[in-house]
């Protein structure tokens, strides 16, 4: 990886279509480390950055494909951060292919059992907290000296995939890295607020709503949700803002898994998997197109919604029945 890096010197990087913290931070930290070693960087993203993380000031230096369809994407070497699945990039991808000498992915998700399969030059841990310990470990490799604009970005891709560091797949390198980056003036607290408060008086209305209409099913086992578009824009929320309702919801104790539905138009649906981790749910997710972790996995789906939802509870009571 550092070699391609270092022989390519137009460089573009991006991250998967609604982007998060893991897959912003680590392309952030990369685009100021190869500043410092001259490269010709800059950082292409499919669509708009939730306001949650613009405290990084990644407006300044993200251009959206979502405005500039045409936009010329001529790259030596272009870097995909925190997914291997290049529909997750569409219809971004599409232009990358025909315009890049090379793309390769960065990620810590498993590779798609049938689904479109990244390069052999890609770079893909699995054994990996989050995309950020990857950009470190690159980093790092290159001989790159960190300041405190890499060290903020890598610090919040760690801290949100992990949440809060409490996923770290059963090693110390995310505490490790996170005690290093500490010694940049950073404003770690800075970081936790905008990554996991900062609840605003409209999205404390927006979840007491939601969590009313949970449904449950197998006893209690499988929780369900439905979250409407119309219901996000009458409390002035982001689609993104939606994201952690699901992890509230795996606080039940009660539960195995948790599935959330977010609509994003008539029909379609950002679909969120959820387990407590004595089942898997990817597969699930990949039947849809989508992917993930073993016990985390997503899908954007389309269709009407009670057929959806009946499958989903169909396969997710088969596999809860079978842990009994």
């Amino acid at each position: 990886m550092t070699e391609l890096i270092k022989k390519s010197q137009k460089i573009i990087l991006s991250t998967h279509r609604q982007c998060d913290g893991d897959g912003l931070g680590a392309e952030l930290a990369l685009y100021y480390a190869l500043k410092k070693i001259k490269k010709d960087v800059r950082i292409v993203n499919v669509d708009s950055t939730p306001r949650k993380y613009r405290f990084l000031g990644s407006d300044k230096v993200i251009s959206l494909f979502q405005n500039n369809p045409v936009m010329d994407l001529t790259a030596d070497l272009c870097l995909v951060f925190d997914t291997n699945d290049e529909r997750l990039l569409e219809p971004l991808f599409s232009g990358l292919k025909k315009s890049v000498a090379q793309i390769v992915f960065i990620d810590h998700h498993p590779l798609l059992q049938n689904g479109p399969q990244p390069s052999a030059e890609s770079y893909i841990d699995v054994t990996a907290a989050s995309t950020g310990e990857l950009a470190y470990d690159i980093i790092k490799a290159l001989g790159i000296e960190l300041d405190a604009n890499i060290a903020r970005a890598l610090y919040t891709s760690i801290t949100f995939d992990t949440q809060l560091y409490r996923y770290i797949r059963n090693s110390p390198k995310s505490h490790l890295i996170a005690a290093e980056l500490l010694q940049y003036p950073i404003d770690p607290q800075e970081v936790h607020r905008a990554l996991f408060g900062n609840q605003t008086v409209q999205k404390m209305a927006f979840l007491a709503k939601a969590l009313g209409q949970i449904e449950y099913f197998c006893h209690g086992q499988l929780a369900v949700l439905r979250l409407r578009d119309a219901d996000l824009l009458a409390h002035n929320l982001e689609p993104d803002e939606a994201r952690d309702v699901i992890d509230m919801i795996m606080n039940i104790e009660s539960l195995e898994a948790a599935v959330i539905f977010r609509e994003d138009a008539e029909n379609e649906y950002k679909l969120s998997l959820r387990s407590k981790g004595k089942l898997e749910v990817s597969s699930i997710a990949e039947s849809l197109g989508g992917g993930g972790h073993t016990h985390a996995a997503g899908a954007f789906v389309k269709g009407i919604y009670v057929d959806l939802k009946d499958k989903i509870v169909k396969d997710l009571t088969k596999k809860i029945s079978q842990i009994a």
